[in-house]
């Protein structure tokens, strides 16, 4: 069975973002180091991507993981969907009340869903028994709260926000995780991976 990773770069503050959707330096080490992250194939649709030695060796084998990303329609719309192909694996899952826009990717078996928990079954089926990434943000948040998370995944960059797009969006309750199974300190990125308590 598929596990679902909630997974952003994140502020020490909490926002995977600026409220305008700038990134400010979140991204900055992706590029840091000498250890690729992608085929040569796949830099044609996404920037190449060097990170330290210490970040590949958790960065890669998780995202060598990923068979399904789930991904709210901002993002989708902010990327244009990677242009069907996604970083780090093969399907996408859109969960937006708007449906695909015309025209784009027709050959793209992306599926658009208005359900969170729809949405992640889909996800959950398309990956097998590989990992379901989930975006961070608010699609996110509301998957935590019903339940539908399994690990949550943190790439913490010592920068402060003070204001922005929030790591869980607008979660409701309280959530407990365990403690974490990783701790890596990479190259300007503290990488964490929580179990969330069942």
């Amino acid at each position: 069975m598929s596990t679902v990773v909630m997974h952003a770069v994140v502020s020490v503050d909490g926002f995977i973002a600026g409220g305008d959707d700038d990134v400010g330096p979140l991204f900055d080490w992706y590029f840091n180091g000498d250890r690729p992250l992608l085929e040569e194939a796949e830099e044609s649709v996404h920037p190449r991507m060097s990170v330290s030695d210490r970040s590949y060796g958790y960065v890669k084998p998780f995202w060598d993981s990923i068979t399904c990303a789930v991904v709210g329609r901002h993002l989708f719309d902010l990327t244009n969907g990677w242009e069907a192909k996604p970083p780090a694996c093969e399907h996408l899952v859109v969960v937006s009340h708007r449906p695909r826009p015309d025209g784009w990717h027709p050959e793209a078996e992306v599926p658009f869903v208005d359900d969170v928990t729809e949405a992640i079954g889909v996800a959950r089926r398309l990956a097998g028994s590989g990992v379901v990434a989930l975006s961070a943000g608010d699609v996110a948040g509301q998957a935590l709260a019903l339940g539908l998370v399994d690990v949550v995944a943190m790439d913490v960059v010592p920068v402060v926000f003070g204001s922005g797009k929030r790591y869980f969006g607008h979660v409701d309750g309280r959530h407990l995780l365990e403690d974490p199974d990783v701790v890596l300190q990479g190259d300007r990125v503290l990488h964490l991976r929580y179990p969330v308590r069942r």
